[in-house]
């Protein structure tokens, strides 16, 4: 099968291949599309926790982006771990170089296990600059209660964290809500025009980890496919479900999901 778009992936490497980079190009690449990647970090971590956080220098992040994007020029890009706010301003300068317009940005903070992967000058970058120069940034609600200031209890808290970060610059938003506790994972995307809320079966188990770096990873897949913003957030949950309900159990923590789950590959871009 010939891949149907390329992805560049700029994200931090997961030890354990549950999240991060790893999740990344497994998703892409079981979406029926190519992956090019940038390292931003190499982590040591398994299920249970991350051990420690190796960065790569700024410089050579750019060069990666740089040069393999000038070779094999991306139909899209995925942003995720972004540690910094050395690595964030590089990233900004390889955008304005690259200037393509699908870059998906997953706001990567704290890991699963509770470690924090950023620290607060990267941020504050974050969401003054970074978050104008994408298409679609995907908090979780952690994330979406750093970026705004607002603390989410419920569905309505969800929404005004999106038109929060409408304010900031965003043009379009999805608010992941898995860490709600409630019967059913909702899901809020909004830009200045459209709304919607995506309800999903709340799956019992604890292996989640890299459901947010799978589902950007997924949308980014599908909106370099042709579908618009808003049918790939549609068809990204419904992937991550899919790879959910069907993870192999592996870890004595939070274990990773199946990426190689049941969806028909030649049933999704119809």
């Amino acid at each position: 099968m010939k891949p149907k778009s390329k992805i560049l992936i700029i994200a931090g490497s997961d030890s354990s291949g549950g999240a991060g980079l790893q999740a990344d190009i497994k998703t892409v690449t079981s979406l029926g599309s190519y992956a090019l990647t940038a390292i931003t970090a190499v982590t040591i971590q398994n299920t249970t926790g991350v051990k420690s956080v190796i960065p790569i220098s700024p410089v050579d992040l750019k060069n990666q982006i740089i040069y393999s994007a000038k070779d094999i020029r991306p139909d899209a890009i995925k942003i995720g771990m972004l540690h910094s706010k050395n690595v964030i301003k590089k990233v900004l300068e390889s955008l304005k170089i690259l200037n393509i317009k699908k870059v998906i940005l997953d706001p990567v903070m704290i890991a699963k296990g509770g470690a924090k992967l950023i620290d607060e000058d990267a941020i504050r970058i974050l969401k003054k600059e970074l978050i104008k120069k994408v298409y679609l940034i995907t908090p979780n609600i952690p994330e979406a209660e750093v970026l705004t200031g607002i603390k989410i209890n419920n569905k309505e808290d969800m929404i005004l964290a999106a038109y929060e970060l409408l304010n900031c610059g965003a043009k379009n938003v999805l608010i992941k809500g898995g860490h709600l506790k409630s019967k059913k994972v909702i899901d809020i995307f909004l830009n200045k025009t459209d709304f919607k809320i995506f309800v999903s079966p709340r799956h019992k188990t604890r292996n989640t980890h890299g459901t947010g770096c799978t589902l950007s990873s997924a949308i980014t897949t599908f909106f370099s496919c042709g579908k618009n913003i808003k049918k790939a957030c549609d068809l990204g949950i419904k992937y991550v479900n899919s790879a959910i309900l069907t993870n192999p159990n592996y870890g004595k923590g939070n274990g990773p999901i199946n990426h190689l789950n049941s969806m028909k590959l030649n049933k999704i871009f119809k």
